[in-house]
């Protein structure tokens, strides 16, 4: 298996200090965060969804590229994908994105739909419109050689790994990816492991690993139970991962798993904690 961590865990380091760190920890890759950042987001600080110390964003992204290349190769990293959330509607930035991509090696860009799932509107409306537009994101990033990635996310059409699969089998797996998150899944849309895995096949081009587990906050006014989510350490999650390794493994997946937790704990002290926990799974399964 190869491990890799999202570079939103670190808003406070700028390009070569974000490698310097997943190299010290063992990692084999490094998820780029290349995305927007209003004035206002700016003006409070660097945080994880917003400024970033590292500042790429798809206007700057393809002059940075070539930096962004050598320094990941500088530190024996490759470059695993990008955490990148234009919408696929949004065109002019989604051809930002793949240029750069190109230009770095990033395997995948990922795009989102245009609406997200709020209730308000019927899915089956939704999911038309994501169809077209998604479609045409798909050409776009094809043609610079690189892959379309959709997310396993909540509040949105594709929460499971069945209706990522609808949604992405309109276009070969030369084309198009899914980024398998289970720790999105306990919260909205999981599946059986091994189903969905086998269900995604080729489809699979990324996996995201963090853990959170339900908390009782108390109840409402007719008396029923209401749920929490709080980030944990991934042993300690209602996702079991032991299972996940030992199919990907069966699979011959040769993509990365990335490493995405945004407890409020120091950033090493949570990439240390959960690099060591994968390694530990996958040696078990020798």
């Amino acid at each position: 298996m190869r491990y890799s961590a999202t570079t939103v865990m670190l808003p406070q380091l700028d390009l070569e200090e974000q490698a310097a760190l997943l190299q010290r920890l063992g990692f084999d890759g490094i998820e780029w965060r290349v995305r927007r950042v209003s004035e206002e987001q700016r003006a409070q600080g660097f945080s994880e969804w917003g400024a970033h110390k590292n500042d790429l964003t798809p206007e700057n992204f393809l002059a940075n590229a070539p930096r962004m290349k050598q320094v990941a190769a500088d530190h024996g990293l490759a470059i695993a994908g990008l955490a990148t959330n234009p919408s696929a509607d949004d065109l002019e930035q989604v051809k930002l994105l793949a240029e750069g991509a190109a230009a770095c090696g990033a395997p995948f860009v990922r795009v989102g739909c245009p609406r997200r799932y709020d209730r308000t509107v019927d899915y089956n409306e939704i999911y038309e419109e994501a169809v077209e537009a998604y479609g045409k994101a798909v050409e776009v990033v094809s043609s610079f050689g690189v892959k379309t990635a959709l997310e396993i996310h909540g509040y949105t059409i594709h929460p499971s790994a069945s209706l990522a699969h609808r949604l992405v089998s309109h276009w070969p797996p030369e084309k198009v990816c899914v980024i398998y998150d289970p720790q999105n899944m306990v919260m909205d849309g999981y599946e059986t492991t091994e189903l969905a895995l086998e269900l995604l096949g080729p489809y699979v081009g990324h996996v995201h690993a963090g853990g959170h587990r339900p908390v009782e906050k108390g109840a409402d006014e007719t008396g029923t139970t209401e749920w929490e989510w709080p980030g944990c350490p991934m042993a300690e999650g209602l996702y079991d991962y032991r299972r996940m390794m030992k199919k990907l493994k069966a699979m011959g997946y040769g993509g990365f798993i990335s490493i995405e937790d945004f407890r409020p704990l120091p950033p090493e002290e949570k990439l240390s904690e959960g690099i060591a926990y994968l390694r530990r799974l996958e040696a078990a399964l020798d």
